[in-house]
């Protein structure tokens, strides 16, 4: 018998080492996988960097293009991109966040409610060409917005839909369901107990989200290309229907259509560093906010 219990500790003994050694090895795998994209990520914020800071001037950043876009700054370019994705943002995150809570708090969970979901994440890995051109047959076409600001808004507002839904309905699973069965055992109603309990717990991870889905947004070109984004416009927008100028179809332009692009190559480099602050910065507002509301809810 003490052979046999000897045979079997030195078999047990030998397969956790081979799993041990599998796991380095897939350890090791994953290290060098992190590093490789890391250390393209820091070349690449380190290109833009090095050939875009220096072209930063006030000037840069608060005169309209002239001279066919080779001389002046990029002003109505960063205003039209705050203002499309601010109509993105009223268009997307209320809808969102209303379709999550019905999905997660109210929808029967059937076949119709996984074809709903299945259905969110195929948009999520849409190409953003496809919402372009489909915000063209509905917003320009169909409901005669023109291309305008509008039009490129809504439709951006599209693109960051499905992300918005399943970034909020993601935070709202996480909060424990003792927090729902608490409520309601205290005679309060379904309404109530979301608003009071369920959301508050659930609002950094939305939020989280939303700001991510809306930081990608800002940085699309292909959507607001047929929807109201303008080659060359020396003035603001003054209405919702008007065009506008972007920095991510400006940087498109100076970089792969301008007659001169190696004359203007650092206008675009600047372009592209502003344009990747911009981005960075929606970010870090994501992680202070969650944060934020992690603190408050600890302390409560």
């Amino acid at each position: 018998m003490r052979v046999t219990e000897i045979l079997k500790q030195g078999k047990i003994i030998s397969g956790k080492r081979r799993r041990d050694w599998r796991q380095e090895v897939a350890f090791f795998c994953l290290r060098i996988s992190m590093l490789l994209v890391f250390l393209i990520l820091l070349m690449i914020l380190f290109d833009i960097t090095q050939k875009g800071f220096g072209v930063i001037s006030w000037s840069f950043l608060t005169e309209a293009p002239r001279s066919g876009m080779k001389e002046g700054g990029i002003y109505p370019a960063i205003v039209g991109t705050f203002y499309v994705t601010l109509i993105a943002t009223f268009f997307a995150v209320p809808l969102g966040i209303m379709a999550a809570i019905y999905l997660n708090e109210y929808a029967l969970q059937g076949r119709l409610n996984r074809l709903i979901r299945i259905s969110l994440r195929n948009m999520a890995g849409v190409p953003s060409i496809v919402f372009g051109l489909f915000g063209v047959a509905l917003f320009v076409q169909l409901m005669g917005f023109k291309p305008s600001l509008l039009a490129a808004g809504l439709t951006l507002g599209l693109l960051t839909l499905p992300v918005t839904v399943t970034a909020a309905e993601e935070a709202l699973k996480a909060v424990p369901k003792s927090y729902r069965e608490g409520g309601l055992a205290l005679g309060a109603t379904q309404w109530q107990m979301i608003k009071t309990l369920v959301l508050p717990s659930a609002i950094p991870g939305m939020l989280t989200g939303v700001i991510l889905g809306l930081s990608r947004a800002a940085g699309e070109t292909a959507p607001i290309l047929f929807t109201g984004a303008a080659f060359f416009l020396p003035y603001l927008p003054n209405s919702p229907f008007s065009q506008f100028m972007a920095l991510p179809y400006h940087l498109f332009i100076l970089a792969t259509q301008h007659h001169d692009i190696s004359g203007v190559r650092p206008l675009a480099y600047g372009t592209a560093f502003v344009l990747l602050v911009l981005v960075f910065l929606l970010n870090l507002s994501a992680v202070l906010l969650r944060y934020r509301y992690r603190k408050k809810i600890k302390q409560a």
